[in-house]
């Protein structure tokens, strides 16, 4: 490489480098203040912890009872994401492959709830209709709920069904198979990147749900997840406030994610490279 080239490029690896930084420089600063102790913490003296306070984690662990609220966390994102990628990978193959009247409609209302949020506002309707089918003190209510929000995966298999011809459909009619087991023998191996990036934003967003783990564990505390546990850690013995251990708690949760991101990386930068060359 020559001396122009890196000239050249030298402000690109500078500017990703300041970019870089910037996303990192919070988890930094909570990864660091969850190994101060609260004094240090609160004042905010020194950047550095004075000492490390290893034992913020063990107490985080065993105070908020992470093994349960993990569990349930796990719970609701595994399902979630497996319920979400089902029923969009399904939707997105009728509307893309199959003509019937209204599909313009579906595919407005479906955009309709990526940019119209109303937030707090249907949270009463929702429980009181899983009051009405018996799951307001289960987790499958949530889980229900948080799948009717497919829309955002919907978009991303649909869009990514552009790249499988139609052909194949036809040649796999020609061989014996029907609609449904061409859909899943052939169309949905084919899905598999786009439905990994979906995956990983899906469960994401499950993972760090609140409000609807809030509500439906008000009257059953061994519902509660991650989120609803580390808000709880917030104030400890004597209504203490003790950031550091929902800094500890918050650090522990983030790990999972980042077990997702690298079992997705590779089908995202697939997904990526895709939509670049087309």
């Amino acid at each position: 490489m020559t001396i122009r080239q890196i000239g050249a490029r030298l402000p690109v690896w500078i500017l990703l480098l300041a970019i870089s930084a910037l996303l990192l420089f919070p988890i930094a600063v909570a990864f660091l203040g969850s190994l101060k102790t609260n004094l240090e913490l609160t004042t905010g003296a020194t950047f550095w912890p004075e000492t490390w306070q290893f034992n913020n984690y063990v107490q985080a662990w065993t105070q908020a009872d992470f093994a349960s609220f993990t569990f349930n966390s796990l719970f609701v994102a595994v399902f979630v994401t497996a319920g979400t990628l089902l029923v969009s990978a399904m939707a997105a193959y009728a509307v893309d492959r199959v003509p019937f009247k209204g599909k313009k409609l579906f595919i407005v209302l479906q955009s309709f709830t990526l940019f119209i949020s109303i937030g707090a506002v249907v949270l009463r309707p929702q429980f009181d209709l899983m009051v009405s089918i018996g799951l307001q003190k289960s987790l499958w209510g949530v889980i229900i709920i948080l799948i009717s929000a497919h829309a955002t995966a919907f978009f991303m298999v649909i869009g990514f069904f552009r790249g499988i011809p139609k052909e194949l459909d036809e040649a796999a009619l020609i061989d014996g198979c029907n609609f449904y087991t061409t859909f899943w023998r052939i169309i949905l191996p084919l899905l598999r990147p786009a439905l990994a990036v979906a995956a990983l934003f899906t469960f994401r967003g499950a993972w760090n749900e609140y409000i609807l783990p809030l509500v439906f564990s008000l009257s059953r505390p061994d519902m509660q997840t991650l989120p609803v546990g580390l808000a709880n850690l917030r104030y400890g013995a004597g209504a203490a406030v003790e950031n550091q251990l929902m800094l500890a708690g918050a650090c522990i949760s983030i790990l999972p994610l980042l077990i997702v991101y690298l079992f997705a990386n590779r089908s995202f930068m697939q997904v990526t490279v895709g939509s670049v060359k087309g």
